[in-house]
């Protein structure tokens, strides 16, 4: 295997812009895991995805620059595009590590628009200890947090952390140490810190530090998401069974991302968005 057979899809881009590049290989059974992490790791991509035919599913495998994780949102959407452009339209069911999910891609034009129904959603407070350890990395304090949506830990596929800010200004003052961030979110099992702030009920501004797969910051995470799209129905908060997420501005990756909340507590999150295909690079 080389790099060359691993497709670059831009996930949850703005229209012909921005997105969050993820590496996607199919072929006709997986590579070993050290074989993907490698490939992984010469991409340099927040996550690059493996998928093979496997039993009516795809098995699919996620692997950041340097560790497996167990869901991606934005890689899952990439493998939708991936799927409709080699399959043709249509909805995929996936095998992952500890889920099964589905996938959907519908080819438009030279982009794909694809969704991806996540893993079982569940949220519980944040214990105060972790929640100040994570505002200290970032240099924020119990007062920049916006008290509507208090700190959580939230689970949509993967383990993350939500603190909501009060204000866009501190959401783009966000800095931290990498090497600091990676110890604090490996301690706690997180994959990344949900840094939010609600310009509406229905519509939010976000930043994903990823620092347990040794990427700074991630410019579209549908994982996180799904997880903070959980966390609102269980709040309570006026979501109106949809939410747009938008990420990335501060990275100059602008990107869009798009929930659907059901009403059972619990249940999946369907996140959707445009997929690009990139040139090889």
């Amino acid at each position: 295997m080389t790099p060359s057979e691993i497709l670059r899809i831009a996930a949850f881009a703005d229209g012909d812009a921005g997105g969050n590049p993820a590496g996607v290989w199919l072929g006709a059974s997986l590579p070993d895991a050290a074989t993907m992490q490698r490939l992984a790791a010469v991409i340099g991509f927040s996550e690059t995805v493996f998928a093979a035919p496997q039993g009516g599913f795809f098995r699919a495998r996620y692997f950041s620059p340097e560790a497996e994780v167990p869901f991606c949102g934005h890689a899952t959407i990439a493998l939708g595009a991936a799927l409709a452009r080699q399959h043709g339209d249509g909805v995929y069911r996936l095998a992952l590590n500890n889920a099964q999910i589905t996938v959907e891609g519908r080819q438009q034009g030279a982009q794909v628009q694809a969704a991806l129904q996540s893993p079982p959603t569940r949220s519980q407070a944040a214990p105060a200890a972790l929640a100040d350890a994570a505002l200290a990395l970032f240099g924020y304090t119990r007062a920049d947090l916006d008290p509507r949506i208090p700190p959580a830990l939230a689970h949509g596929g993967a383990d993350h952390l939500v603190l909501a800010l009060a204000s866009r200004e501190l959401l783009a003052a966000m800095r931290y140490d990498l090497d600091a961030g990676r110890a604090l979110m490996n301690a706690h099992g997180l994959v990344t810190v949900v840094l939010a702030w609600a310009e509406a009920p229905q519509r939010f501004h976000t930043r994903n530090p990823f620092a347990a797969g040794g990427v700074y910051e991630d410019p579209a995470t549908g994982a996180g998401t799904a997880a903070l799209a959980g966390y609102l129905r269980d709040l309570g908060w006026p979501h109106g069974g949809h939410i747009e997420v938008v990420q990335g501005e501060d990275m100059g990756m602008r990107s869009r991302l798009f929930a659907d909340i059901g009403q059972q507590p619990g249940g999946s999150i369907r996140v959707s968005g445009i997929a690009r295909f990139m040139s090889a690079q």
